[in-house]
């Protein structure tokens, strides 16, 4: 049924064929029903409505609102001319109720029923007339049976939030507590953000260097010198210091509505907070304290205009995802939605009705479930269509080929929808490929050849080399080359692997060389909290140190496992700050900490200019090397393109105790028209070596272009790169980066 409320008189010609047309096709879908609502109406306030047969009858009244059944394949709220459609769906409650509240009430001004004529299997929908979206807020209430041992848990007096809430009520000022008895609310919003002749990046693995960001985080000290600090405005105000440093990628931790007050508490005077917000209260709706200003029906306009304007400068924008658990915890959690709609759908129940705890944090999502599915492809569509995100970095990620009794599924069928999905078929799909559960899938994710993976073999194996352990230098190799271990060439390749030393979970690189262990007293679980295998270094000395010789190896071992990262085959990423030595005093899980422990510290960016320096330099590098990204045809050197050895070429690697290695990567660059070689070697260990390098043309010789071992100068410009004939001295923890060039040249 259409509700029909033209402004003129029917009888006007250019009107009346549509009109024919669609009072004789009663079965046209919501979306044909809509759109032909939406141009030939023009909708004013009526009282007559459309029945199939073409007859005019009255509309619904509910409270005093005019009503009438809505778009049953449409969930969440839709605006349309004259009034807001609210369709929910929910397989276990026997009745719902829409609520009504004026912005920031404790009692709704109007509760509407939903009448059974206006249900269709398990999905309630009304049109409501003569609704201000700028004036209210909305929720429901639905009634059914509570057997908890079942997993069933309505509760009609629970006030529950949309799962398709677009934006979310009662926590936008970061900080201040949700005061409101009745939790959560929703807005309904408009979308109606000019994009312009906007183009995404559409950046390839092979090319993409990821730098993972907390909103908040990057710009809240004052030292950032933004005008809306810890917020999209304020990290849209450092897309040129972004551009600057050459990446090409932001992931952003998480944008989803949380609340950052959940575990709010006081300790020695500090306030702990949810500041890292992997506890999702609403899957659709970002962040409302990320805007710098109140956003009450616009939709994330601010979150737009920051995509907008990095895709403006090249700039992709990931967002991290989780859709592994939500902030609705176990039995002793709050209702906030999912619950109250279908507890037993929603999430992972043991037979008795207690939460399977795969994420460790209370409860786990039932990915696999077809509801759950739909739910997950319906949100990553909405944010890629409406905010152009350009990919998703999934939280535990093996969570979502669990089933539904926990156990790993060999093709899970979410994972399958999204590597096919056509909406998702451009954006970067990268999985956390393990769970805490104890499911730990790298290399083995299933992806159809479409997902990428968190690569935490190169993490471990990486950090354990460049400090110096033993045996270590097979796994590094691999490592290096791609991890064709992991990623064969004839199946995902190294594209599917994204390398990385630092992340936002565990030590940031000034911290893996400072401290031997965690030194997590300050989130006051007795320093039990985050993991105890850092492969940390400290160099000598825990923690903060004047020693000159102490800084001066840190900073060589930043260096070298910047060098390393930037020269391996796969997609790189680095944690925000590394790249000027940003610190968090040896906390390995700052998820609490909305202070100088997690906010960058923009001072050291000048304090340690030569780590910046030196980052810069390696990403242009690798910018300029395809060698080291792909494989390239057509070497003149007949080199292979990619090839590994010891501290003489072309021998098998040395002994299992070993500390050096040497990476070569060789082809022809037909884009630049230019033999590209690269030569990686890298001494982990203690004791300087001599280093032969491999037989070149008479005409072609080996320059230095990155020495991090040198006391003088660690970096060289194309035209001062030494000349090095047959041998070099490799020093102690450092790396030399050696390229080919004619010798005339």
């Amino acid at each position: 049924m259409l509700p029909l409320t033209p402004k003129t008189p029917l009888k006007r010609k250019k009107r009346t064929p549509k009109l024919k047309h669609f009072i004789n096709n009663a079965a046209l879908s919501d979306r044909a029903a809509l759109s032909f609502w939406k141009e030939d109406c023009d909708l004013a306030h009526s009282d007559l409505t459309l029945v199939p047969s073409g007859h005019l009858k009255p509309l619904d009244v509910i409270s005093g609102f005019q009503v009438r059944p809505g778009f049953f394949l449409s969930p969440g709220t839709t605006v349309i001319p004259g009034g807001v459609n609210f369709t929910i769906q929910s397989h276990g409650a026997v009745s719902c109720e829409l609520l009504l509240f004026h912005r920031e009430a404790e009692e709704p001004f109007a509760v509407l029923k939903f009448p059974d004529t206006y249900r269709i299997g398990f999905v309630y929908s009304m049109i409501v007339f003569g609704l201000d979206i700028e004036e209210f807020e909305y929720a429901y209430r639905l009634d059914g049976p509570y057997e908890p041992e079942k997993g069933l848990c309505f509760d009609k007096t629970r006030i529950l939030l949309d799962p398709y809430a677009k934006a979310v009520t009662g926590q936008s000022r970061w900080g201040c507590k949700n005061d409101l008895k009745h939790g959560y609310r929703a807005r309904v919003v408009k979308n109606n953000f000019d994009w312009g002749d906007h183009k995404q990046p559409m950046i390839p693995m092979s090319d993409t260097i990821i730098y993972e960001l907390h909103v908040r985080g990057f710009t809240k000290d004052t030292s950032s010198g933004v005008s809306h600090p810890g917020t999209f405005a304020g990290l849209m105000e450092k897309i040129p210091y972004l551009l600057d440093l050459g990446i090409t990628t932001i992931e952003l931790m998480p944008v989803f509505e949380f609340d950052e007050m959940r575990d709010c508490r006081l300790l020695d005077e500090n306030q702990l907070l949810d500041y890292w917000g992997y506890n999702p209260v609403s899957f659709f709706a970002p962040n409302t304290s990320y805007a710098s200003a109140s956003e009450y029906n616009r939709e994330g306009n601010e979150l737009k205009q920051l995509i907008r304007e990095c895709h403006a400068n090249g700039l992709e924008v990931i967002f991290d995802v989780v859709f592994n658990h939500t902030a609705e915890g176990d039995e002793r959690g709050p209702y906030i939605s999912f619950k109250g709609f279908d507890n037993q759908i929603y999430y992972m129940l043991t037979p008795d009705g207690h939460y399977y705890n795969f994420s460790g944090c209370g409860n786990t999502l039932n990915c696999n479930h077809p509801v759950v599915q739909n739910l997950i492809l319906d949100c990553l569509r909405y944010w890629v269509t409406e905010y152009r995100v350009d990919g998703f970095r999934f939280d535990l990620a093996s969570i979502l080929g669990r089933n539904e009794d926990g156990s790993p599924m060999s093709q899970p069928p979410l994972l399958q929808s999204l590597a096919f999905d056509s909406v998702l078929g451009r954006v970067k799909l990268i999985a956390e490929a393990w769970d805490a559960g104890g499911l730990y899938q790298v290399g083995s994710f299933p992806s159809w050849n479409r997902w990428a993976e968190w690569n935490g073999k190169y993490r471990d194996d990486m950090r354990r080399f460049l400090k110096g352990d033993s045996f270590m230098l097979h796994a590094a190799a691999q490592r290096i080359m791609g991890s064709p271990d992991l990623y064969p060439p004839e199946g995902r390749g190294s594209n599917a692997s994204v390398n990385f030393l630092t992340c936002h979970d565990g030590f940031c690189l000034n911290d893996l060389y400072s401290y031997n262990a965690k030194h997590n007293e300050g989130n006051g679980w007795g320093n039990t909290d985050g993991t105890d295998e850092n492969y940390s270094w400290n160099c000598g000395v825990e923690g903060e140190t004047d020693d000159p010789s102490v800084l001066s190896l840190r900073l060589r071992m930043m260096k070298n496992a910047f060098t390393v990262l930037l020269c391996s085959r796969g997609t790189p990423m680095f944690l925000s700050g590394d790249e000027f030595g940003d610190t968090r005093y040896g906390n390995n899980n700052p998820y609490c900490q909305d202070n100088l422990v997690s906010w960058l510290d923009w001072s050291l960016l000048q304090k340690h200019q030569e780590l910046h320096s030196f980052v810069q330099y390696m990403i242009a590098f690798r910018k300029r090397h395809p060698a080291i990204r792909m494989d390239l045809p057509s070497d003149r050197f007949s080199f292979p393109p990619m090839s590994v050895h010891g501290i003489h070429p072309w021998e098998p690697l040395s002994g299992q105790d070993s500390h050096i290695l040497c990476v070569l990567f060789s082809g022809f660059d037909k884009g630049q028209e230019i033999q590209d070689t690269v030569y990686m070697a890298i001494n982990s260990g203690w004791e300087p070596a001599t280093l032969v390098l491999p037989d070149l043309p008479f005409e072609w010789g080996w320059h230095i272009a990155v020495n991090t071992g040198d006391p003088e100068r660690t970096i060289f410009p194309d035209d001062q790169m030494p000349l090095v004939n047959h041998s070099v001295l490799l020093g102690e923890r450092s790396v030399i980066l050696f390229i080919v060039k004619r010798k005339s040249a």
